[in-house]
């Protein structure tokens, strides 16, 4: 397999499986260290506990990471109400909001929190702005996961901008305390220019202390950028409720590659999508494990597409330990309080 750092080393000659028939892999792609923690907390509860754990909503967005939980016993439900007092539940990794944590508090639920620390982060930060009394605008997608634990914290001085028509609706007590954050997982480049328009309207408006975008976001924008660039086709693996995989699609696009499609699986890919293509780029969302990634190359490499070329924009290394609940718990026990597990 072939590394190229840059798009413009893609003219090199390489041995390839059928003359002119190529794919770019993105790197990074695939499990970031939040989806990573939070899938290895579900497992490592389920091997502690036993089955049933509850998960509320998809631990991540995923089907096939949902579909192998269920499978060893886990049971995912859209409300606390939904769990048996007195059973264990985890919530997702898009974080909840305090009327959440409370409901489950009233039912007596052993709760294991898996929400992404860096989810966690802009939580912190809506806690500490609305205490400071400012407004807060929260760049995301109305009625998602992450977006709605978000808003919970503070809801009286939290306003969703989501579209153009949000942004012409909010309202705001005080121009010169007024903060825009973000959900995770959103393209920069649309974030940045919603941005903009919201600085039109709000000439005072202050950024946030740090980037809310998480780096596994970026990493693997700015992969696909450089993918898309170069390639007639790019399929990206991952859900259609996937906030970050959505993205991956469109930023291909604009980045330049003539189509891009969303699958969850291989079986999903069609045979007219390649005709007179050349070059496929492939990534995968945050939440996708790299099975699935690596069946999309075997079907490639059955049409001819056997050359793979890595194109690396980003190393990650990053690593979030289990929550800290479940940590107690397991150590309690003695068994392994690592963020490692093995996989079925």
């Amino acid at each position: 397999m072939t590394v190229i750092k840059d798009t413009a080393d893609l003219g090199q000659e390489t041995s390839i499986a059928t003359p002119g028939k190529k794919v770019l892999l993105a790197a990074p792609r695939g499990y970031c260290a939040g989806v990573d923690r939070a899938v290895i907390a579900v497992e490592k509860a389920l091997d502690h506990y036993g089955s049933p754990v509850y998960v509320r909503k998809q631990i991540v967005h995923n089907k096939h990471v949902v579909s192998s939980l269920e499978k060893r016993g886990a049971i995912f439900v859209n409300e606390v109400d939904e769990v048996p007092e007195g059973s264990v539940l985890v919530f997702s990794a898009h974080g909840v909001s305090p009327a959440v944590v409370a409901a489950a508090e009233a039912r007596k639920l052993n709760t294991i929190d898996a929400t992404c620390p860096l989810v966690t982060k802009v939580h912190r930060e809506v806690q500490r702005f609305a205490s400071e009394d400012y407004d807060i605008l929260l760049i995301g997608h109305e009625g998602h996961e992450e977006v709605e634990g978000t808003a919970g914290e503070a809801p009286d001085v939290v306003q969703i901008i989501d579209k153009d028509e949000s942004i012409a609706n909010a309202r705001v007590r005080d121009p010169k305390k007024l903060i825009w954050l973000s959900q995770t997982t959103l393209s920069v480049d649309e974030t940045m220019e919603t941005v903009v328009k919201l600085r039109q309207k709000y000439p005072d408006l202050q950024n946030p202390p740090s980037d809310d975008i998480c780096y596994a976001t970026q990493n693997r924008q700015v992969a696909i950028k450089k993918v898309g660039a170069a390639s007639d086709l790019v399929l990206v693996v991952g859900s259609a409720n996937s906030s970050n995989t959505v993205r991956l699609v469109e930023v291909a696009l604009e980045a330049g590659a003539k189509a891009s499609y969303r699958i969850d699986f291989a079986s999903e890919i069609k045979d007219e999508w390649f005709a007179g293509v050349e070059t496929v780029g492939v990534s995968s969302g945050a939440s996708v494990p790299e099975e699935l990634v690596d069946e999309v190359l075997v079907y490639l490499a059955e049409r001819g597409y056997g050359d793979v070329r890595t194109v690396q924009t980003a190393e990650e290394d990053v690593q979030f330990s289990l929550p800290a609940e479940l940590r107690k718990e397991l150590k309690a026990a003695g068994n392994d309080v690592s963020n490692k597990t093995k996989r079925s």
